[in-house]
């Protein structure tokens, strides 16, 4: 059941980096045709900046930190200091990531929360972008996708922390 688990952790994690990293490189293009199209203003060529270019990288943005989330919490990768980990027991040291992650998972699920609610207000005052009239509500929509994945993923390295604290492996053999 762990490696089940454990594989569709890697899996969730997995695509949702990949699904940050092209929306980070779908705004880089866009970055880059509207720094271009600017460029060509002065010579009436007919481009010119993408209207709602900031609109964009604003919501693509809180999009993709969202969707890296889960594989930085899966990976273990998060910021953490190392000051004392030489010098402590291991189990103390397991006892730690046991608390750290259910620190994590409670913050995973308050935030993800409270991005669904803002979802929903921003959702139910039809309140949209200034310049591009994106409406807000999808960019939360689009964050939420990596929140809930934060979530799943929190309480599966809770479930590892566990695994640990007992002495079992973190891979189960297939």
């Amino acid at each position: 059941m762990y490696s089940r688990l454990n594989r569709f952790a890697e899996i969730l994690a997995t695509l949702l980096a990949l699904a940050g990293g092209a929306v980070l490189l779908g705004i880089i293009v866009l970055t880059c045709v509207s720094i271009i199209g600017r460029a060509f203003v002065p010579l009436n060529i007919g481009l010119g900046p993408i209207r709602g270019i900031y609109d964009m990288t604003e919501i693509g943005m809180a999009a993709a930190i969202f969707a890296f989330l889960p594989w930085t919490h899966l990976r273990e990768a998060h910021a953490r200091v190392d000051l004392f980990q030489q010098v402590m027991p291991g189990a103390m040291d397991r006892l730690l990531d046991l608390l750290f992650n259910i620190g994590m998972f409670a913050i995973a699920v308050v935030g993800t929360h409270r991005l669904y609610l803002g979802m929903l207000d921003k959702h139910s005052y039809n309140e949209t972008t200034l310049i591009a009239q994106i409406p807000v509500w999808q960019g939360y929509a689009a964050s939420l996708v990596g929140g809930i994945g934060f979530v799943l993923i929190a309480a599966f390295c809770i479930l590892r922390s566990v695994r640990r604290m007992a002495g079992w492996p973190d891979e189960v053999p297939t």
